[in-house]
């Protein structure tokens, strides 16, 4: 099967290669795959997460086309989309039946592909924030996948969600999405947060301790400045802040979280920001263009 794999030595990091297709577990279900979507982190961060020739992909959408032995799982036949640290972007897939779900008819592949990495990331952490009915939530990095999320999720579950981008051009949408506030560039809001979901580390992370009210939390999903974070607690102090701080990390089962979002796609009560889609063969325009922070929300690769 051809697939898509790290190497370190090409420009952007990725080449295709034929491999052997996977041999899936008792627990596993084989899928033809037919779209795959990119993440901003698991392209920057490769070099951590990869080995040279392993295959890329978190997501992946297609059909099942070997039912797991042990009986979990849906049947041969059914359109699944899956969420595992690897080997999405490949023309088969092998994935534990816990981390997919079935696919309603109404709703079309790649609106599915785009959901599992990137929403359901930002359905745990909203919900790991506790209750924000009436309060004020802020997201910083809320132009890409994870933001574009967690604004509709966050503004679904009641709060005032300031969404917060690079530049002002990224904002497209995001007052449609649920913003009911839009900051650019280094603003800051003019008032507390009780919640912040920070895309983007960096200073923007180190300044979001100060803005908490008491009780608030900052969790830290993404590095998306790929700057390093010093945080100045006297200067945190200073400011007033009160609350605290937390490394956040998506944790499996994924099937679960895969499912509601899915539900809500079948209702029309999210959206999926696809901002690129493409066949596979653009992978490179794809990478380039998402690592230059030129695309709003979620890519698509169609694999053939």
């Amino acid at each position: 099967m051809r697939a898509l794999v790290y190497d370190p030595d090409t420009v952007r990091g990725v080449r295709f290669d034929e491999l052997d297709e996977p041999c899936p577990t008792p627990s596993q279900a084989l899928i033809k795959v037919e779209v795959a979507s990119l993440n901003f982190g698991e392209l920057a961060f490769a070099a951590r997460q990869l080995r040279p020739g392993q295959v890329f992909g978190k997501d992946a959408a297609g059909v099942v086309v070997r039912a797991a032995a042990d009986g979990s799982g849906p049947p041969a036949g059914t359109r699944v989309v899956s969420f595992a640290g690897t080997g999405g972007w490949a023309q088969m897939r092998a994935v534990e039946t816990a981390d997919l779900a079935a696919v309603p008819d109404s709703v079309e592949l790649g609106e599915a592909a785009a959901l599992p990495a990137a929403g359901v990331t930002a359905l745990q952490a909203v919900r790991r924030l506790g209750p924000v009915l009436g309060r004020r939530v802020l997201v910083t990095g809320a132009s890409g996948g994870v933001g574009r999320f967690a604004v509709q999720l966050a503004a679904r579950a009641g709060a005032h969600v300031i969404a917060s981008v690079g530049r002002p051009e990224r904002a497209e949408g995001l007052g449609r999405l649920g913003a009911a506030e839009i900051l650019t560039g280094s603003a800051l809001p003019g008032n507390r947060v009780f919640g912040v979901l920070d895309n983007v580390g960096g200073q923007v992370l180190a300044e979001s301790l100060g803005l908490l009210e008491p009780g608030g939390v900052v969790l830290s999903i993404g590095w998306a400045s790929r700057e390093p974070t010093v945080i100045d607690f006297e200067e945190a102090r200073m400011r007033g802040g009160h609350g605290r701080i937390e490394p956040f990390t998506v944790s499996a089962p994924f099937g679960p979280g895969i499912a509601y979002l899915l539900h809500l796609l079948e209702r029309g009560e999210m959206d999926s920001q696809i901002g690129w889609r493409a066949s596979w063969a653009k992978v490179d325009e794809a990478v380039e263009a998402l690592l230059g922070r030129r695309i709003l929300g979620k890519a698509l690769l169609e694999v053939t």
